[in-house]
């Protein structure tokens, strides 16, 4: 049983992206930049962004980005977050609230590339924005050793797609990367696509398989890029996973996390009983969305101290 705020706010996240359903099925003849925006209104609304915090438009290498500034940034520290949304619904102002107080929990300037989505850009342009943005930031002076990573499902993804990316092109890679609600495998094929199905209150099978359709646009799921599970990660850094038990998305993450560590990549997995995808959203209304983050924050906390120690 969830507390009653959280209850309610679920509720309206669940109101707030009925539209893209909507969409998804011909009931709306809105494009979808109109209903990404709409959605994105509804998560700023139930998820604002917390107090001493500051907020400003940028580029990264041709990508639009929001740049989160908290009161205090310890030593030049720099999180690179990637949003989720199935590379297709998503946006960087409903991240307001969640970048907000990672900003202000990690003491670190947060950025969320603002990547281009399916269906008008599928399958690989949302990878390439962010690797792009990603480069960007390096490019601009930031130093790696005070550098982290970080996101949430499809962004989740990418933390690790991000990193095989960067390690590929000889880029530095992030200190250490924190992958939420990780939809880490395209082809859904582990048990709790089925087992969960019904009981997560935001991802049901059926939509995800509608929201991969649309991003792959003819690409196989089994694709590096689009399932990490299948890749190669051998030197990635160190990661930290966390799944809700209740996701429709756990086998494949827990699957993720297996992978990384058979390849000889520190790995942290996190699995939440009763949580729900990306509850991290419900700071200061869900007690384990609080604990959660406060797991995040000290992963890449050890990670930056360490780097800076051995810098």
């Amino acid at each position: 049983m969830l507390p009653q705020a959280a209850q309610y706010a679920l509720d309206e996240w669940r109101c707030a992206a009925l539209p893209i359903l909507q969409k998804f099925t011909g009931q709306t003849e809105a494009d979808w930049a109109d209903v990404r925006a709409g959605y994105m209104e509804g998560l700023n609304r139930l998820f604002p962004a917390p107090e001493g915090v500051t907020y400003a438009h940028v580029d990264l290498g041709g990508v639009p980005a929001m740049r989160v500034t908290p009161a205090q940034v310890i030593d030049g520290r720099t999180l690179f977050y990637i949003h989720g949304g199935g590379y297709v619904h998503g946006g960087v102002q409903g991240y307001r609230g969640l970048a907000g107080r990672y900003a202000k929990a990690l003491k670190a300037t947060v950025y969320l590339p603002d990547y281009r989505q399916a269906p008008e850009h599928p399958f690989p342009t949302p990878i390439n924005d962010t690797f792009a943005a990603y480069r960007a930031l390096l490019d601009a002076g930031v130093n790696p050793r005070t550098l982290t990573l970080s996101g949430d499902s499809a962004g989740g993804a990418m933390v690790v797609t991000i990193m095989r990316k960067a390690r590929d092109a000889g880029v530095a890679l992030p200190v250490a990367g924190v992958a939420i609600s990780p939809w880490a495998n395209l082809t859904h094929s582990g048990a709790s696509a089925s087992v969960r199905d019904g009981i997560d209150p935001l991802c049901s099978t059926d939509f995800l398989n509608q929201l991969a359709r649309m991003f792959l646009a003819g690409e196989l799921p089994t694709h590096p890029d689009a399932s990490p599970i299948f890749a190669e990660v051998q030197g990635l850094s160190p990661t930290l996973i966390q799944i809700g038990e209740n996701e429709v998305m756990l086998s494949d993450a827990i699957r993720l996390a297996a992978h990384l560590g058979e390849n000889r990549v520190r790995t942290s997995l996190e699995v939440w009983p009763g949580m729900f995808h990306v509850w991290h959203l419900f700071g200061g209304l869900l007690p384990e969305a609080d604990q959660a983050l406060r797991n995040a924050v000290r992963f890449l906390d050890d990670a930056l101290v360490l780097a800076h120690n051995h810098g």
